[in-house]
């Protein structure tokens, strides 16, 4: 009952917003300081930005902060089974009973008054986080920063700038990656410090540019710390000590290098006294749902054989598909590959299945249900037949899994492209 309430509240929420507006951060500092200004209750603060590895970071950290016997409250996006996931508060997600109530404060608050769906849940958050205080904050940004809400703080612990590629180009100008990288890095606070993880070379220049007079103390990866992948595991260095750790239990050798910037996060905050242990214990309990996420045991299983594997991963951008086929190419090479493909519709389609079509066998592309900015499926299928791909369209996740099965009883069955669509399948299982 109260999750219908929910629902109802969160449909009201996204109907605030005439999407004609221009992005700014008037709207969002309106309804904070018609909250007392909630945001200048948190001072121990860490940021995220990037456009990939963002969420498996922040999980990582709370697993280390909070082994380390630390609380931590987390705000992420998007959520993939329930909205509650979005708002962690120490130890826990927050429960339908505070939502609903929080959700309601805060729409009572801002008065029917213009403004994104993004803004009004980051200012709930906020005002929540203010009231139940922890040891640290976490804040995952959105797409981008400058004009983010949850740019909205005059001071932090820290700032970490995960991996940045092309993506979100309708909310941008040109749509380079010269302007993402300013969007993302411009701004973030002084007088900190900058935790930058493993970048692409053409990028870590950009971004080295963009804070050069930022006043915050760097750590770059590279050359503040490493990480070297071994038999047994992995390799973390830095200028304090060498560390050996067990592989992460996050599917896909770019975790590890996601993990060591959390690790680096975690050893340089001198509020923390994390060891070596703590960090051992955390990365092996990690938990990160929807990327590669293997699916052995649910309902979607009676949809194909034994023999068939199903792995389903969020990935919905050119950056994520590349460590997507780091990934594929260490998979049993006797099996091939069978591709569902679902998509939002301002993402770079074309560009995200050339940098897969040489490790797909086929693909089946559908409808996201429950979402309305979709690529259509027609479209996409045409889409990755002009890569050469073979491609059909679906009407169900239980068909395209069915039309596999019966296909090939050997095959790894690969659903991607989107986090919205990882989603919907994870709650369909």
């Amino acid at each position: 009952m109260k999750l219908m309430k929910i629902q109802k509240i969160l449909k009201r929420l996204l109907q605030l917003h005439p999407k004609s507006e221009p992005s700014t951060l008037n709207r969002i500092r309106r309804l904070l300081k018609n909250l007392n200004s909630p945001e200048n209750k948190i001072d121990n603060l860490i940021q995220v930005v990037g456009t990939n590895g963002k969420h498996s970071f922040c999980v990582t950290l709370r697993e280390i902060i909070e082994e380390a016997g630390y609380t931590c409250n987390l705000n992420i996006s998007p959520s993939l089974r329930k909205f509650n996931e979005r708002y962690y508060f120490s130890g826990k997600y927050i429960s339908d009973d505070e939502l609903y109530n929080l959700l309601i404060e805060v729409e009572k608050i801002n008065a029917n008054q213009s403004i994104s769906f993004h803004e009004i849940i980051t200012a709930a958050w906020i005002l929540h986080a203010s009231r139940n205080k922890s040891d640290v904050n976490i804040m995952e940004a959105g797409a981008l920063f400058r004009l983010d809400s949850s740019n909205v703080f005059k001071k932090n612990l820290c700032s970490v700038i995960m991996p940045i590629g092309i993506d979100h180009r309708d909310f941008l100008k040109k749509g380079t990656i010269d302007e993402i990288v300013y969007e993302k890095c411009s701004h973030l606070l002084n007088g900190s410090k900058i935790f930058i993880s493993e970048q692409n070379n053409n990028v870590l220049e950009k971004i080295k540019k963009n804070i050069s007079n930022n006043s915050s103390k760097k750590f770059i990866f590279g050359k503040d710390y490493f990480y070297e992948k071994n038999v047994k595991g992995f390799n973390y260095r830095d200028k304090m000590g060498e560390m050996s750790l067990p592989l992460p239990n996050l599917s896909g050798d770019f975790q590890i290098s996601n993990v060591s910037t959390a690790i680096c996060a975690a050893k340089n905050l001198d509020q923390f006294k994390i060891t070596d242990s703590n960090i051992k214990e955390a990365i092996t309990k990690v938990r990160s749902e929807g990327r590669l996420q293997n699916i052995t045991q649910g309902k979607l299983r009676k949809y194909v054989s034994e023999k068939n594997q199903i792995i389903i991963d969020g990935a919905h951008n050119p950056l994520a598909a590349s460590a997507l086929k780091k990934y594929l190419e260490n998979l049993n090479k006797e099996k091939k590959i069978f591709m569902i493909l679902g998509m939002m519709s301002n993402k770079e389609h074309k560009e995200f299945i050339q940098i897969l079509k040489d490790k797909v066998y086929s693909i089946i592309t559908l409808n996201i249900p429950n979402q309305v900015n979709f690529i259509e499926k027609e479209k996409l299928s045409k889409i990755a037949q002009s890569c050469g791909i073979p491609s059909k369209t679906e009407s169900s996740i239980e068909k395209a899994l069915k039309n596999i099965a019966k296909e090939n009883e050997n095959a790894i069955i690969l659903c991607t492209g989107s986090l919205y669509f990882a989603a919907e399948i994870l709650n369909l299982n």
